[in-house]
């Protein structure tokens, strides 16, 4: 999944989104805290195109979730569900459209939402820029717009500040590109890029401050790096393995403290720590848990009595795994558990 796969939702229970061959599966506890139930299909029965999906949330706790579908030979169409509780049902899934009105697959979509509680779906075009696809808030969507942009990678990343501001990154072999709205409702516009080169598949955001984001990505020297339009990027500490970092922002020990996990070169989940927006204090890895296999990934969320939990999910055998921070100073974890 494109975006954080483990949330919370508005009645407190957390939820979980893997992407399988030809479905977007859903998870969720049965009560916060409590025991999980089985994996089942979200959008109901409509077959998936292999590749990554999107999810993105709302302030309301309402999950978007936008992927591809076949249409035909040669062609293919995005669709876009809501999922209001994560008891609930998802709604089943409706179609949105192409970026160029036709052709098959061009990127994966990316999702964010703001704070009319409308979705905007993000997706690269067949001529590697970015297009747009808002929703209206009475229902239906808006035309696709053309962001521009070009050279543009697959991965793009889409977050919303605390003001509902809707923002997107990307990036191309040498750069990194951002659009940002400038008021509520208004198309997002280019705005600063940054003159460094991303690994692909490595970009990750988040809200980390009333009117800004910071975007994690790991650049070609292996160094995982935090940057806000504004400035320049930090170095921050040493990727601790070739994938996605995760992300949350947190409360330890009376802090705000951003809380980074990514499954390092050994197999097991590292985490390290820092205060938010703060990346010259510095940071460091901690190792956790038992290895996991290179297709393992890893997500951070809050549950509902605000304490940090962290998430495996394999997709090859959906085999869930959870832990969550001890009741004492400093980074502690619970055993990891299976469920």
């Amino acid at each position: 999944m494109n975006g954080d796969w483990l949330l919370r939702g508005r009645d407190g229970r957390l939820t979980v989104y893997l992407k399988s061959d030809d479905a977007v599966l859903c998870r969720a506890e049965t009560a916060p805290g409590g025991p999980w139930e089985p994996f089942r299909r979200a959008g109901g029965d409509l077959g998936l195109r292999q590749g990554p999906a999107a999810v993105g949330q709302g302030a309301d706790g309402y999950a978007h979730l936008a992927a591809w579908r076949r249409a035909g030979s040669g062609e293919s169409r995005l669709v876009h569900c809501t999922h209001f509780r994560p008891l609930l049902a998802p709604l089943d899934w409706s179609p949105v459209g192409h970026p160029n009105g036709k052709g098959d697959r061009t990127g994966t979509p990316a999702v964010a939402v703001d704070d009319r509680r409308r979705a905007y779906v993000f997706v690269r075009n067949a001529g590697g820029g970015v297009s747009l696809l808002v929703q209206k808030e009475r229902g239906g969507w808006y035309p696709w717009r053309d962001l521009k942009g070009s050279g543009v990678q697959d991965q793009l990343v889409a977050v919303s500040r605390e003001s509902g501001l809707v923002e997107v990154y990307a990036s191309t072999p040498d750069r990194i590109l951002h659009w940002c709205q400038d008021e509520p409702g208004r198309t997002p516009t280019s705005g600063e890029t940054a003159d460094v080169a991303a690994r692909p598949g490595t970009l990750r955001g988040l809200r980390t401050s009333a009117e800004r984001t910071t975007l994690f990505f790991t650049d070609q020297d292996g160094e995982l790096c935090a940057w806000r339009p504004g400035g320049k990027p930090v170095p921050l500490l040493q990727a601790a393995g070739p994938g996605p970092v995760a992300a949350v922002r947190c409360e330890i020990d009376g802090h705000d403290c951003t809380v980074l996990a990514q499954r390092s070169s050994s197999g097991r989940v590292a985490f390290a720590a820092y205060p938010t927006e703060q990346e010259q204090a510095g940071a460091w890895w901690t190792e956790s848990g038992p290895p996991l296999p290179s297709t393992a990934e890893v997500a951070l969320a809050v549950d509902a009595q605000g304490t940090l939990v962290a998430a495996t999910l394999d997709p090859t055998t959906a085999t869930l795994r959870v832990t969550r921070r001890k009741e004492e100073a400093g980074l502690a974890l619970e055993g990891w558990r299976e469920v």
